[in-house]
């Protein structure tokens, strides 16, 4: 049951990160603000990471996704000097990947601004 269990997960991780890696390209939109942001996606790594950047009039950030065993992982490289790390969940519905925060690298306190969640595939 336990085996059973285990392949369940990392066919459902790798399934999520096969979805993620269908994004590669560039985007262009609007934040809440209305001011313009462009998103990109491409695969690095001989495929094993996909790499995202979001660009701001002010910001570039870059968040990178891999497979971990059975899990999916999310590092997001934010312009206030931290690099929060998120594991990969799916809705119920499974149309969206969502990354809940787990920990944080160059994190003074649990207070200081960092990322806590991100979603994609929705």
């Amino acid at each position: 049951m336990l085996a059973a269990c285990a392949a369940l997960a990392q066919w459902d991780a790798q399934k999520s990160f096969d979805r993620l890696k269908s994004l590669v390209g560039s985007w262009r939109g609007k934040d809440a603000d209305g001011k313009p942001v462009e998103t990109s996606f491409r695969n690095t790594a001989g495929g094993s990471a996909l790499m995202s950047e979001i660009t701001t009039g002010d910001e570039d950030m870059i968040s990178m996704i891999h497979l971990d065993g059975d899990r999916l992982l999310l590092t997001h490289y934010c312009p206030a000097g931290n690099q929060s790390r998120m594991k990969a969940s799916v809705s119920p519905d499974g149309k969206t990947i969502m990354f809940d925060f787990i920990d944080a690298t160059n994190l003074s306190s649990s207070e200081a601004g960092h990322r806590n969640r991100a979603a994609g595939c929705d």
